[in-house]
């Protein structure tokens, strides 16, 4: 089988009738291609243009084959770009492109995934600390890219940059950590008036097929890796700066590391490796140049949130159940054994103690669950069933809860049943241990027999497999996930309406998407046809229409109630 041929652009700025134009010459003089990924500026610089970029957006101008970009920003950017993030086709984790219209797709924030073999890793629009909807990256793209790239395997697409007006091929050079070479690759933007070169072909054998012998070849030309001397120049910057200025700093590994942590990296300055504190291991070892911090990787452990540990602040709001303060050290564990309880029960958001707990959405108390509606719910009767106390999953624990647990999820199939409805109950169990919810999501009977195979098509893009159970008791097929269950790994799983369960362990090296744990209510969205509703903050409510909500839910609820 022949290589894929790739077409690689650089800054478009709105001008598809020229890009087009050209791709089409060079498709018949030179293809035929199989796609064309664009760099650089995507939009329109000015509204003179947004006529003739719409006409291919709205349809009435032919796209001539698969086109992805990553410059998410100029005229008409959020407009086109809202749309598509509200299309239905888009629910779940896009890593492959948001479809925009045929044959254009764009990628957001940041990602990898598999185009005719090739592994494509991309970073989408441009640094900016604003947090704003479209047209820039944050460093948590930053970090998940970075993330990303530490696994195993070559990306055989990356080092592809524009907005620098200029086409510029540089020498390949070596990698510090691997065998292949890389090449940069900078391209101009299209139509300009010095004629630089805006298109670039390529037909590059996928990594994935060739030999070790292949992979490590070296041209002549190879150069030493640039990141070197980078490095080696920011390190004698750093060695006269006071400790504090490196807090600044944009990197990727950013941390502001004190003086008495462990630090086992074999890098000097005072960032952090986000692969150690996250996995507890990193594939470069001695070699990285980035501290390996045994004091985070513990704070982690015990359930801090990862944005605080690296950041200082997290900005999720009541979205994260993880902690938000550094927890004592050994010296004082005795202290913090007869405390913890109380302690942690102030800092989650689901603990009934805590002060945070959003008790006004309350439906019903057991003895060892209770149930609330969610802040900004998926649909009406969305419902989720948390423990009382502080467990990390509804697995592991005593069979009293899991009794109660089965009466509550009992009722709910019975409520929704009563509606001409079918439940769908999902939980995200991370290892690193927070406090358990089990969501219930209400689905029309008409659509039940859908809902596995669209869970498999979400777990195939992101590429992994569900391990199906089918059980004639529900009972029985929670029994089935205690056994695969492992404490040491993170696992997801669905209980589906007909009795099939779902489930995937997630092992110590596996490429999974974090964010997978909020899938269930992503894929569930595009099946209801409510894509916007993914995230719970488009569907967020104020305090008295949620008390209402309530209100009218015990109501309609309570026939069935077993606390009743």
């Amino acid at each position: 089988m022949s290589p894929p041929r790739i077409l690689l652009c650089g800054d478009v700025l709105g001008r598809l009738n020229q890009l087009f134009k050209r791709v089409q010459s060079v498709n018949k003089s030179a293809g035929p291609f199989d796609a064309v990924l664009c760099v650089g500026q995507f939009f329109p610089d000015s509204s003179e243009l947004l006529d003739e970029f719409m006409n291919y957006v709205e349809g009435r101008s032919e796209i001539p084959i698969p086109t992805y970009f990553i410059g998410d920003y100029g005229v008409g950017a959020a407009k086109v770009l809202l749309a598509a993030s509200k299309n239905s086709a888009n629910q779940g984790f896009k890593m492959d492109g948001f479809k925009v219209t045929d044959n254009l797709f764009w990628l957001k924030g940041s990602g990898n995934f598999t185009l005719h073999g090739l592994s494509v890793a991309y970073l989408s629009g441009r640094q900016s600390s604003e947090g704003q909807q479209f047209g820039t990256y944050s460093q948590d793209d930053v970090d998940a890219l970075r993330a990303l790239a530490e696994e195993p395997g070559i990306v055989d697409f990356y080092h592809i940059a524009g907005s620098k007006g200029v086409f510029y091929a540089r020498e390949p050079y070596s990698n510090v950590d691997a065998v292949h070479v890389t090449r940069f690759l900078g391209l101009a933007p299209v139509g300009n008036k010095e004629k630089q070169k805006f298109i670039h072909a390529l037909s590059p054998t996928p990594a994935a097929t060739m030999s070790a012998a292949d992979i490590s070849m070296k041209t002549p030309n190879t150069t030493l890796s640039p990141y070197t001397f980078l490095d080696q120049g920011s390190h004698s910057k750093e060695a006269a700066k006071r400790p504090s200025d490196s807090v600044s700093d944009s990197q990727y590994w950013r941390y502001d590391v004190s003086q008495k942590r462990q630090k086992h990296g074999g890098g000097d300055g005072d960032k952090m490796c986000f692969k150690f504190i996250y996995s507890g291991s990193c594939p470069r070892g001695e070699k990285c140049n980035f501290r390996h911090d045994t004091d985070a990787r513990e704070q982690c452990l015990r359930g801090v949130c990862l944005d605080f540990i690296i950041k200082g602040k997290c900005e999720k709001g009541p979205e994260c159940s993880y902690k938000h303060s550094l927890q004592n050290d050994d010296s004082q564990r005795t202290h913090r054994s007869e405390n913890a309880s109380a302690n942690r029960s102030k800092e989650c958001w689901f603990c009934l103690s805590s002060p945070s707990v959003e008790s006004h959405l309350i439906v019903s108390v057991g003895e060892y669950y209770y149930c609330a509606l969610p802040k900004g719910p998926l649909v009406e009767d969305h419902v989720l069933v948390i423990p009382v106390e502080h467990v990390p999953n509804t697995i592991s624990t005593s069979p009293e809860c899991e009794k109660e647990l089965g009466r509550f999820q009992n009722s709910l199939m019975m409520y929704y049943k009563n509606q001409g409805k079918e439940a769908v109950f999902f939980e995200w169990l991370s290892k690193r241990g927070t406090h358990a919810n089990l969501q219930a999501v209400p689905i029309p009977t008409s659509k039940a027999a859908a809902v596995q195979d669209i869970f498999n098509l979400a777990a195939e893009k992101l590429g992994f497999k569900f391990l199906a159970t089918k059980s004639s008791k529900s009972s029985d097929g929670r029994r089935s996930l205690r056994a695969q269950f492992d404490r040491n790994c993170s696992f997801f799983y669905v209980e589906l309406p007909e009795g099939t369960v779902l489930s995937h362990l997630i092992e110590e090296n596996e490429r999974f998407p974090a964010q997978f744990g909020r899938e269930g209510a992503m894929v569930l969205a595009g099946l209801l046809n409510i894509a916007d509703k993914a995230d719970w903050r488009n569907c967020m409510l104020g305090k008295e229409e949620e008390t209402k909500m309530v209100e009218d839910f015990k109501k309609r609820f309570e026939a069935f109630d077993p606390n009743q």
